[in-house]
């Protein structure tokens, strides 16, 4: 069944958590391994992903594990609304962190939203591998073409 618009308006991620949830989270949690579990976690707060928009179109190249993004650009409100899935359940984890930054904004919010910024705060890109590194790098690529295509 296609994803409907219902799908992308009630993705919790980008209201609840927020962005400074995962920041206090992170702060709270002593070690990486706690980290890597709350990670883990957020990602089991990702939505259903239809089945049928796991194809070629909606795949997202780059990525290590089986990445698929689709967008719902929400006309009366102006918002972008994702939705992402994985095979990986760290990837999820991962997926579920830029949904809480860029989900339910505008295309030129998302845009000027400094995610790299967010992940050099959390010290990210020490902690995962390189090839997970270049696949959240293709995530967020993906997602500001589609904001870019919307703003345009």
């Amino acid at each position: 069944m296609p994803a409907t618009e219902q799908d992308f308006l009630n993705n919790p991620l980008g209201k609840n958590p927020t962005i400074e949830d995962v920041l206090d989270g992170f702060e709270f949690l002593d070690d990486w391994e706690e980290r890597y579990a709350f990670i883990i976690d957020l990602g089991k707060q990702l939505p259903a992903f239809p089945d049928d928009a796991r194809i070629e179109e909606n795949y997202v190249h780059g990525c290590q594990s089986q990445v698929w993004l689709i967008s719902h650009y929400d006309e009366a409100s102006g918002k972008l609304y994702l939705l992402i899935d994985s095979d990986a359940i760290i990837v999820r984890g991962l997926a579920a962190m830029i949904l809480v930054a860029l989900n339910d904004k505008s295309p030129r919010d998302l845009l000027a939203t400094d995610i790299d910024e967010l992940f050099e705060r959390l010290d990210l890109f020490r902690h995962i591998s390189p090839t997970r590194g270049n696949g959240l790098r293709a995530m967020i690529g993906k997602i500001r073409d589609i904001a870019s295509t919307q703003a345009a």
